[in-house]
């Protein structure tokens, strides 16, 4: 996730696997975040991206609504009767939950979201017009005084030579690292290249979540195929992965709102209303 000065409402769309994680100030929870954040979100423009604001997503008829506040609720309209899908409704938030996550995410003089120097890698400053999968360093950003997000490079082919020496220490070593997010191309599913960084987070037993990205571009007969895969998957091979899936798209914002509201709660910042 790249972000200079961003405004949280142009903030979280997903796209590359890459790694990120939340720091809190004082010796607070950390959150990780395995994945590479959409860097045209992060970027100094100002177009405004529709239903970047959840008070305009709320606006919306109520299929409209939960198409693109919950896409794995409304996935279930495509599946057989007979498929289980309980894991689709564990983290479920209501409107006013959603809300509260909001201020979280949206930056003002009281509440600023910046980058700052890394104590690991003090050289690099986030390039923001750079396409997805160049991240070659850690960046942070710290969001207010509740946590740091750091953006950590990619597993697949364009990961750095010293992925390894940088990213296992950080990832094993951290004390108050609370979760990692994993991401995977809903166009593809899990791929054998995405075992590396399962792997990785089950040896350490680091709590992780599958972010199901660019669900935009999927049909929903491939968005429900692949879905069920990553689930089958995610019950047959792992054991520290939350077991809900979080589909996501830049596109409209479509699952990032709940996406801010877990992030807002796992931190220990957000008790759930409902």
């Amino acid at each position: 996730m790249n972000v200079l000065h961003w405004s949280m409402e142009n903030y979280m769309a997903l796209s590359k696997p890459l790694a990120k994680m939340f720091h809190l100030s004082k010796g607070r929870k950390v959150v990780m975040i395995s994945c590479l954040w959409r860097r045209h979100l992060m970027s100094k423009s100002r177009t405004p991206i529709k239903y970047a604001s959840f008070s305009e997503v709320q606006q919306l008829q109520e299929k409209q609504f939960t198409g693109l506040t919950f896409p794995l609720q409304d996935l279930e309209k495509y599946l057989a009767p007979n498929v289980d899908t309980s894991c689709f409704h564990i983290f479920s938030p209501n409107r006013d939950d959603i809300n509260k996550a909001e201020v979280f995410f949206t930056q003002s003089r009281q509440h600023i979201i910046d980058y700052y120097s890394s104590a690991v890698r003090m050289d690099h400053i986030p390039q923001l017009s750079l396409p997805e999968g160049h991240t070659k360093k850690m960046n942070f950003f710290k969001v207010g005084k509740f946590f740091t997000l750091v953006d950590m490079p990619g597993y697949g082919y364009r990961a750095p030579k010293d992925f390894a020496e940088m990213v296992e220490p950080y990832l094993n070593q951290r004390p108050n690292l609370t979760r990692t997010f994993l991401l995977v191309d809903a166009q593809a599913g899990v791929q054998e290249i995405d075992n590396i960084a399962v792997e990785m987070l089950e040896e350490f037993g680091i709590p992780y979540v599958l972010v199901v990205t660019k669900i935009d571009k999927a049909s929903k007969a491939v968005m429900a195929k692949n879905v069920l895969q990553i689930q089958d998957f995610v019950k047959k091979n792992t054991h520290v992965c939350f077991p809900q899936l979080f589909p996501v798209s830049s596109l409209y914002y479509a699952g990032i709102h709940v996406l801010r509201c877990f992030i807002a709660h796992v931190t220990g910042h957000l008790p759930l209303s409902s």
